[in-house]
């Protein structure tokens, strides 16, 4: 079995050969934190997570803003062997209390505006207080450690690092207990994948509450040695005027078609960017092209999960081809199954997509039967999504099984639908959804978002999709809105829309 260095392990080894090395600055590009305070801040956490009688596997809850100190929290927990488990900071005290008692963490840190609105906790759950600014009872009481071990202590590969809990679309979110190998293995491989060097600076403007901007920047650019300049949030204009000072960018589809908009996206403007990433919710067709033509540069579009990392990338090296998601990763097995009998499919067909390698999580927190689901005796997961492998062998992501239509008895892909209608003229973006129908089981519902000052109507879509699709795949509704339900991530939430229409045909 491959092993790879756990990610405080590097971050010690960097530091003994250069701790002065940037690893945070700001936008001003002030150094807010070195590879030398790297491992002397995590280090102290660690030693105050075991002063506050924290124990290696207990859960560390925390749903805090982003700033350095929620960053190095993660980290702190890391070197301790504690299990991080962020949450969204847009949750209410009900979803928190829901986390809280499923998780039973032992300590959990919150923003002091929020302090207050918590209710129902038990009275064994520690609680401190950490803002955006990275002040609060948290920073306090770590302002009086002074002793800080010199080096980590050896951890299991297969111990428990993180939890993060699914999304929840449908019943309740599961935890999903990512070990630490798969952090560490998941980083290597993506320094190798992406080429990323001790010379690279990524532009870190997503949250770190979820995968992509908590393990996929921050733990590849530790890997690789490199440096991030460490944003609040993102915003368009001011990632524009960073481009010369930096080399690379990690983003979902939004931050792509927002800095399309700005006039000085241009070919000078990126000249000295050498990647631009984007995953977390597909990518339009549109918008790589777009991209394309306006800087030269081809988005890198990838695939992953909470359960498994990064499991496929488009190539560094070779040809980006859009509406796909790439290949699968060195050491990730990935095939195509049939969702009812689980038999592999050929290539060309769609199914369900598994994946199996050192990327995946351990399994679902305290749901053995879950777990057992969806984890095959061969080692693959059921990763819940629908795709297929194309004849130049690229995976393309057609939607989550959830979403697959049945109507009159035929099997209906959305995302076959919708690539049709977003073609279509005035069309913006949308996004297909079945919704009961006392004759068909489903009906193919189709949320349309339009150009803007462009009027449409249903017979303009119905009319422009009547040569392009079969009869039973095309909309027997079209609905108009001025903007779609997305997470905190830029996925659409077709859960929320299937709830708005479900009477449409009642």
């Amino acid at each position: 079995m491959t092993t790879y260095t756990d990610i405080i392990d590097t971050i010690c080894t960097l530091a003994d050969a250069d701790p002065a090395r940037p690893f945070l600055r700001n936008a001003a590009g002030d150094i807010l934190l070195d590879y030398g305070q790297l491992r002397s801040e995590s280090a102290r956490i660690a030693a105050l997570l075991a002063e506050l009688g924290i124990q290696p596997g207990d859960r560390v809850t925390a749903q805090v803003e982003k700033s350095v100190p929620a960053m190095l929290l993660y980290l702190g927990c890391l070197w301790h062997g504690a299990v991080y488990m962020p949450l969204n900071s847009g949750y209410t005290a009900s979803e928190v209390a829901w986390f809280i008692d499923n998780a039973e963490p032992s300590l959990l840190i919150v923003d002091p505006l929020w302090r207050d609105r918590l209710d129902n906790l038990p009275d064994s759950l520690r609680i401190e207080t950490l803002d955006g600014s990275g002040k609060g009872s948290w920073t306090d009481l770590l302002a009086h450690v002074t002793t800080t071990s010199k080096a980590p202590p050896r951890h299991d590969p297969e111990a428990p690092a993180a939890m993060l809990y699914t999304s929840g679309t449908t019943g309740k979110p599961k935890g999903a207990v990512i070990p630490r190998r798969a952090l560490s293995s998941n980083a290597a491989i993506l320094v190798d994948a992406w080429r990323f060097t001790k010379d690279d600076v990524l532009i870190h403007a997503l949250p770190i509450f979820h995968v992509h901007g908590l393990f996929i920047a921050t733990n590849t650019l530790i890997s690789a040695g490199g440096s991030m300049i460490f944003l609040p949030k993102f915003d368009a204009a001011e990632v524009l005027h960073l481009f010369p000072r930096a080399t690379s960018l990690m983003g979902v589809p939004t931050f792509y078609t927002r800095l399309l908009t700005l006039p000085g996206l241009t070919p000078d403007a990126v000249k000295g960017m050498r990647m631009f990433i984007s995953g977390s919710a597909p990518l339009l067709a549109e918008t790589h092209r777009a991209f394309a033509d306006k800087t030269g540069h081809c988005i890198l579009e990838r695939y992953g999960m909470t359960e498994t990392q990064m499991n496929t990338s488009n190539p560094y090296e070779g040809t980006r081809e859009p509406g796909t998601v790439g290949f699968p990763l060195p050491g990730v097995d990935l095939r195509i199954t049939d969702p009812a009998s689980g038999s592999p499919l050929p290539q060309g067909e769609i199914g369900m997509i598994e994946v199996r390698g050192p990327n995946l999580f351990s399994g679902y927190w305290r749901n053995p039967e879950k777990t057992a689901e969806d984890m095959r005796d061969d080692g693959f997961f059921i990763t819940g999504d629908l795709g297929m492998i194309d004849d130049k062998k690229y995976v393309r992501i057609i939607g989550r099984g959830k979403d697959l239509i049945i109507s009159g008895g035929f099997n209906i892909y959305p995302k076959e639908i919708e690539s049709e209608i977003d073609d279509l003229p005035g069309v913006n973006e949308s996004a297909v959804i079945g919704v009961p129908h006392p004759d068909f089981g489903e009906a193919v519902v189709a949320v349309i978002v339009p150009l803007a000052g462009v009027e449409l109507t249903e017979a303009d879509i119905i009319t422009g999709l009547q040569d392009r699709l079969a009869r039973f795949k095309q909309p027997k509704s079209v609905q108009f809105v001025p903007e779609l339900p997305r997470n905190t991530m830029g996925k659409v939430q077709k859960n929320a829309l299937r709830d708005q229409y479900r009477g449409l045909f009642a």
